[in-house]
């Protein structure tokens, strides 16, 4: 509520209205009653075609003024919506610039044209991984936020797509999401059919395969589909890394491995169209948000019928608003 002194002006107006409404009525009363006209013995009907009408306006001053206090109220709000994560590979070998102007320019604006196409009912996350993966926005459907996110990125350290993995699904569902060791049975995720990874990288790993296949495979037990888009040229490219030359190239085949294991579909940076066309077949869920919904529309829509039943009656039966 934006304005709640209007809340004491309300009850303060309407005990002042109430009361003269009644001095009034007894004034009203006590002169016919002088005449000999009416009195107590008045029938029933006739004094709730006195009061009635009255009692309606009354009742629509307080809402008038509880109207002008902007009151508001927290809702659940039902939304129909899916989750795209988008996963860029920030480490060394993306400031290569066999792509120009370098593969994490590219893979930025791909991923910016991707987020412009994309629907409100879309929550999109970014998560930026090196030889470890940090959230850097949750999902959300401010895609503003989104692309600011992306718009911030920079290049350094190694490659761990099984972390870039593990953070994504962590960013979908919530809650830590691991790889178990020594043989443990891996965590139960539950069913997320609504959400799709996109993972921008030149698919150079400096991991453990073996880890970004498994995490790869837990993402595929929870329905999760994993976009991979190539960035970069299988031809390659050297970069310079505390002094020293790098060679680096564009491994596809690993990009593709990880995206046929969960369903998903490997593209390059390129093809932005495929892309979006890609991941708008995930099913879309209902969910719900607690929205602050104002209410002074709904209150002062409640008043203004009161006040038209009033005069409406007024009119029916007195030939006058009075």
């Amino acid at each position: 509520m934006r304005y709640p002194f209007m809340l004491v002006v309300a009850v303060v107006v309407t005990a002042g209205a109430v009361w003269a409404y009644v001095v009034l009525q007894r004034r009203r009363t006590a002169a016919l009653a002088a005449f000999g006209v009416g009195g107590p013995g008045g029938s029933r009907r006739a004094a709730v075609r006195r009061h009635l009408p009255y009692a309606l306006l009354l009742a629509a001053l307080p809402l008038l003024l509880t109207g002008l206090a902007r009151p508001a109220a927290t809702l659940d709000v039902p939304r129909v919506s899916g989750t795209v994560v988008l996963v860029f590979d920030v480490s060394n070998s993306m400031a290569a610039t066999d792509v120009q102007p370098s593969r994490l320019a590219v893979a930025q604006q791909a991923a910016t044209g991707f987020v412009e196409e994309q629907p409100d009912t879309v929550d999109i996350g970014v998560v930026v991984f090196g030889d470890q993966a940090l959230t850097t926005q949750a999902p959300t459907d401010d895609h503003a936020a989104a692309l600011a996110a992306i718009d911030r990125l920079t290049a350094g350290g190694g490659t761990s797509l099984a972390q870039a993995i593990l953070a994504s699904l962590t960013a979908i569902t919530g809650r830590p999401v691991v790889l178990p060791s020594d043989g443990a049975a891996p965590p139960e995720l539950g069913y997320w059919g609504s959400a799709s990874i996109v993972v921008l990288s030149d698919g150079e790993d400096t991991g453990d395969p073996a880890r970004a296949e498994a995490a790869a495979d837990l993402a595929a037990a929870a329905g999760v589909r994993i976009q991979t888009v190539g960035v970069g040229t299988t031809a390659g490219a050297t970069v310079e890394v505390e002094g020293y030359q790098l060679a680096t190239a564009l491994d596809e085949q690993v990009l593709r491995g990880i995206a046929d294991a969960t369903g998903g579909s490997y593209l390059t940076a390129g093809d932005a169209g495929a892309l979006a066309e890609s991941t708008r077949s995930i099913d879309l869920r209902l969910t719900s948000r607690a929205e602050p919904v104002e209410l002074t529309g709904a209150v002062a829509g409640l008043a203004l019928l009161l006040l038209a039943a009033g005069a409406l009656l007024m009119i029916r039966w007195h030939g006058r608003i009075v």
